[in-house]
């Protein structure tokens, strides 16, 4: 297992600096492809984070840019060797979203708007056992179980007393109607959800139906901003078969500006409160 190094966000600060060297010399992704004889979405690839840099690409890539101070070249391989190590959730197996996983466990804050769940950081285990062979119906028993565990892991960061994560969430209303699971469930789930809305650093707003149409009905999303001014913002949207990733600051402005729209048209942190209470209080009727 791997020591407090981060391995996605590593890999991410590494591919900022070889994209900034590249750009130093004036070429373009083609051009160093070319010069390496690899494929240009190898270099794309590099840059971005999404694929494991090794030592020996590092040191190919320094001699295109004709990188002289041993220092920087030096740094960049230690980076490239920190960026293999494994993190937590590489125990559990291959989750398909381990990238987004990386960038959580580093993030300081984040923002997230969910149209038809609860998020996963907010997930009582009832409810996750519920909703995730219910989004992924062919998902085998063992991968269930990882799964599960995953997310309650990735929970940690809730409750880190050192570095927690500032939690933002905007929720339309349908994800507390749904019934995911049993009535019974649900009233659990929302009242964990109205215990966690009470953490000084937890911020829950509830979207009514009768807000009407709001900047959130074109997909849900999630916003993730770190403390280190190396790493910009991220804004994630997770997909199918591959979940997209928008670092461009362009990208972030237009989805920030939105998720400003949302939590303006929410209902306040206390309204939201009452609303999911109110919520529960009815599952709990239904359910008898």
């Amino acid at each position: 297992m791997a020591s407090n190094v981060n391995p996605t966000v590593r890999r991410r600060r590494l591919g900022q600096e070889l994209r900034r060297l590249r750009e130093a010399k004036g070429m373009t992704a083609e051009e160093v492809a070319d010069r390496l004889l690899v494929s240009q979405s190898k270099i794309s690839r590099l840059e971005n984070g999404r694929r494991s840099i090794s030592q020996r690409d590092v040191r190919d890539l320094c001699g295109v840019y004709e990188v002289e101070d041993h220092r920087i070249v030096d740094s960049l391989m230690q980076m490239a060797k920190d960026s293999r190590q494994q993190g937590w959730w590489h125990a559990f197996g291959d989750i398909p979203y381990s990238v987004y996983i990386g960038l959580e466990t580093e993030a300081a804050s984040l923002r997230v708007y969910e149209s038809l769940l609860v998020p996963g950081l907010l997930q009582t285990t009832g409810y996750a056992q519920a909703v995730i062979p219910g989004t992924v119906p062919e998902l085998a028993p063992d991968h269930l179980d990882k799964r599960i565990q995953v997310r309650m892991r990735r929970q940690d960061r809730i409750n880190d007393p050192e570095h927690p994560l500032r939690l933002w969430a905007v929720l339309d209303e349908s994800a507390l109607r749904r019934v995911v699971g049993s009535h019974l469930i649900m009233r659990e789930q929302l009242d964990h959800l109205v215990e966690m809305s009470q953490l000084p650093h937890v911020t829950v707003q509830i979207l009514p139906y009768d807000t009407g149409a709001h900047a959130g009905m074109s997909g849900t999303f999630s916003i993730l901003e770190f403390d280190d001014a190396a790493d910009s913002s991220v804004v994630y949207i997770e997909g199918v078969t591959s979940d997209l990733y928008l670092e461009k600051t362009n990208d972030v402005h237009k989805y920030t500006i939105m998720y400003e729209h949302l939590r303006a048209q929410a209902l306040s942190a206390e309204q939201s409160r009452e609303f999911i209470a109110a919520a529960a209080k009815s599952h709990a009727d239904a359910a008898g």
